[in-house]
């Protein structure tokens, strides 16, 4: 799953108060860093690590069936591969 279809971009921002550790909010300001921008980021990314984790733990019995399918059948295109 791309980051780009994970949440709308275009959705309107909302304010969250946040807790950060004091220095490194300082270093973060003298180096220019967006932390609006750093956050989303990071936010995104997590989302879509947890998403998947989700995913496979929600399908985890049907992908070891299949996969014990073809360990005993096969796939449907094993007659035609020619590697």
């Amino acid at each position: 799953m791309r980051m780009s279809n994970l949440y709308d971009s275009s959705a309107p921002k909302k304010s969250a108060n946040l807790s950060v550790n004091s220095e490194l909010l300082a270093h973060a300001k003298q180096l220019g860093i967006n932390l609006s921008a750093v956050l989303e980021q990071s936010l995104a990314q997590k989302v879509k690590e947890l998403k998947a984790q989700s995913w496979l733990e929600e399908n985890k019995n049907a992908i070891a069936k299949y996969n014990q399918d073809v360990e005993e059948y096969g796939v449907f295109s094993d007659g035609m591969r020619s590697f």
